[in-house]
């Protein structure tokens, strides 16, 4: 266990917390970590399969006098985002998430810290470990792949749950009960394009330090898109000096709101002092226009080595017109729900060199249909450059049942045991209830979770106090449901 978690609150908790962090388990690279899980239940004694998929379930009987009340689904993903400072060095496939405490939260040292959803595994394993904690017979169901596409819960069987009431261990505030999500979509466009040798002087344009974040739960909030800025820069530089761009890379996880960039280009030496000069101001006008969302914005301009090639002048112009025209953030909110995100783009990914290019989106929607519109909207931008556009992994969204059972009983519950209001709400992020609900029609479900902040970045940090409050909540609705 890792020593600086070793004595926090609850203890068996953090332990599992630790033993799961020191399992890499990117998503669709969740071998180990599924192995992980199996022995685990195995080593309890306790029913435990894993399906053709690779998820992992365990079964454990009800405690003595609760054996008449429902079963309960307890559900929560294996697999974590995978994300890491340009600075530091770590090899996820290899090496155990480094984590510290600091003041009332737990940080990684430098990369993302699989919070999201590791609390949650790990709630779960204590509750299946225990031996005092009071609870209806359960079904602890641990998905694989949630973070990019979804594809454990899709490939999920009908009828292999037997629980009623499902509870998604996946919610980032201890304030909220999430009863609905939005349903996802991965535009992916790739093409081709001439080249011609290079001339006169190179430079190196990087984008960093952006806050970024969750692609859902985040894109409210106005964060610079690193794949934005720089191809306003990069467009600027073409139309004053004429720029000549060489190659391009952007970005990274589909999830994940971009934090940096990087192009080299080439322009006549005649335009250095302009190309400076041009570099200065934009930089000048994005730090103002970030200042709240992003201050640690840093825009760099550096000579390079000359590059062997660059785009062909009349493609460049259409690849870059195709990258700015993109929908990127919010696209409609919510006229139902206050506050809503309703339908959203991420451009998260941009990669040119070498004759080839692609760019990454995810696109999101509570209406599937809209989800459908503003992804053949993207499909249309790309094209326009030749692109071949490909529209895969669709999900859908869940649609909020407010007056569910279970949603009564923990909102009573969190009245009773924090004297305040829970906010019953929906969220813009993808969960895995709506395409779990599909295969198992009439299950009631909820999720909720602790305080986890940054998700999907580097900055990704969960609350000590929070992780409390939640695990004892959760204990109250098993003994209660």
């Amino acid at each position: 266990m890792n020593h600086e978690l070793q004595n926090l609150e609850p203890k068996a908790l953090w332990g599992y917390f630790s033993a799961l962090n020191a399992v890499p388990r990117a998503s669709k690279k969740e071998e180990r970590v599924i192995a992980f899980a199996r022995a685990f239940g195995e080593n309890l004694g306790l029913e435990t399969t894993v399906d053709a998929t690779g998820n992992v379930l365990i079964r454990k009987p009800a405690t003595a006098g609760m054996e008449n009340r429902p079963a309960v689904v307890l559900q929560s993903h294996l697999d974590m985002v995978h994300q890491k400072n340009s600075d530091t060095v770590f090899d996820f496939d290899t090496e155990g998430i480094q984590m510290r405490v600091d003041g009332d939260w737990v940080r990684a040292r430098g990369t993302t810290l699989g919070a999201d959803n590791g609390i949650g595994v790990a709630s779960i394993m204590a509750i299946l470990a225990s031996e005092d904690i009071a609870h209806p017979a359960l079904e602890a169901l641990f998905t694989i792949d949630e973070e990019t596409g979804m594809t454990g819960a899709l490939g999920l069987e009908a009828g292999v749950l037997q629980g009623r009431i499902m509870l998604n261990l996946d919610t980032e505030d201890d304030t909220e009960l999430t009863i609905g999500c939005a349903g996802g979509v991965d535009v992916t466009a790739t093409g081709n394009y001439s080249a011609e040798p290079a001339s006169g002087t190179a430079y190196l344009l990087t984008v960093s330090g952006l806050t970024g974040g969750h692609s859902g739960m985040d894109i409210h909030l106005g964060r610079g898109n690193a794949n934005k800025m720089i191809n306003r820069i990069l467009t600027a530089l073409q139309r004053e000096a004429g720029m000549r761009l060489s190659s391009l890379d952007g970005g990274g996880l589909r999830n994940a709101i971009p934090r940096e960039s990087k192009a080299l280009f080439c322009v006549d030496d005649t335009q250095n002092s302009t190309i400076q000069e041009l570099v200065n101001a934009l930089r000048a006008t994005l730090q103002a226009e970030y200042a709240t969302t992003d201050p640690g914005l840093k825009v760099n301009l550096e000579p390079a080595p000359r590059p062997e090639s660059v785009m062909q002048t009349e493609f460049q112009k259409k690849f870059l017109a195709a990258i700015y025209a993109c929908p990127n953030g919010i696209y409609r909110m919510s006229p139902d729900i206050a506050g809503l995100v309703q339908t959203s783009n991420n451009l998260a990914r941009v990669l040119a060199g070498n004759g080839n290019w692609t760019a990454l989106c995810l696109t999101r929607s509570a209406v599937d249909s809209e989800k459908t519109d503003l992804a053949e909207a993207i499909r249309q931008s790309f094209e326009l450059c030749g692109a071949a556009v490909e529209l895969s992994g669709s999900y859908p969204g869940w649609t909020p049942a407010p007056g569910s059972g279970i949603v009564k009983l923990m909102r009573d519950i969190y009245q009773q045991k924090f004297n305040a209001e829970p906010q019953v709400n929906a969220c813009h992020a993808g969960l895995e209830c709506g395409i779990l609900g599909r295969h198992y029609q009439g299950m009631e479900m909820i999720s909720f979770g602790p305080n986890i902040r940054g998700a999907h970045s580097p900055d990704e940090c969960v609350q000590i106090s929070s992780v409390q409050k939640f695990w004892g909540y959760l204990l109250e609705v098993l003994k209660q449901v």
